[in-house]
């Protein structure tokens, strides 16, 4: 069972904290070498949860219609292997990628209707293996299969209690070919029902959808919170990258 910690709806007595901890932070390299790529593993280890994953996420013009949208975190999971967390052809198609560590969280919406786990694999891959599983995973348009899914985390005691493979509703995959990352997010409803024809977030964010995926804003909730955690991961990469302060500067 995955341990809660940073629960935003229970006491929350460790947000903020490392996912891990590191004492010696690597000197910067210049991006794009082949030492930068490597030291982008280590943002796992020197990030706070709340950097990763927030307690609340906030997208504006987020939903159906344009309307806004926010998630709130249930449960955060701890960080472990990738064994598991995919349909096994995903599982096989993101091989080369590696794994040196699987993070997730999962989030209710708003108006506790829908649930989404959101991952972040942090791949021992090397650069070209990750370059070209990029060019794959876009070329190929293998982020619309059903077939290569990612599996949610349920959370006893939350709304996502009942959040399994059966209740998967959309999804949304990004394979990063320029850093070891495979971010991904996979939504359903809150009250545990089946969906029969998952659909892509793409798909189901596609104007005019009629499909209860759709029109329920699963899709949203999935492309939402994938792009939240990416951006954030980027950020994260790039204050790593920084020279550190040691504060002995002084200002004429």
């Amino acid at each position: 069972m995955s341990l809660v910690v940073g629960l935003g709806l229970v006491g929350g007595a460790v947000a903020g904290a490392a996912v891990t901890h590191t004492p010696d932070r690597p000197a910067p390299v210049a991006d794009g070498s082949p030492q930068a790529f490597a030291q982008a593993r280590d943002v796992w280890r020197d990030t706070p949860v709340d950097k990763l994953f927030p307690p609340t996420v906030d997208g504006s013009d987020g939903g159906p219609g344009g309307a806004d949208r926010s998630w709130v975190r249930v449960g955060v999971a701890t960080p472990a292997g990738c064994a598991g967390a995919f349909d096994p052809l995903l599982q096989e198609v993101l091989a080369p990628a590696g794994c040196v560590r699987l993070l997730r969280a999962t989030y209710v919406d708003s108006t506790s209707t829908t649930v989404t786990t959101v991952g972040l694999l942090v791949g021992s891959g090397e650069a070209a293996a990750m370059s070209a599983l990029g060019k794959r995973w876009t070329g190929q348009h293998l982020g619309e299969r059903i077939d290569l899914l990612p599996r949610p985390v349920a959370f006893p005691g939350t709304p996502a209690a009942g959040f399994g493979d059966h209740q998967r509703g959309s999804w949304d995959v990004r394979v990063s070919s320029d850093l070891p990352f495979v971010v991904y997010a996979v939504s359903g409803f809150a009250d545990g029902r089946t969906v029969a024809q998952p659909e892509p977030a793409d798909k189901a964010d596609a104007q005019g959808s009629t499909t209860a995926t759709g029109q329920a804003g699963l899709g949203f909730d999935a492309s939402g919170l994938a792009s939240a955690v990416d951006d954030r991961l980027h950020t994260a990469v790039k204050a790593l990258r920084q020279p550190p302060t040691t504060g002995s500067e002084h200002h004429a």
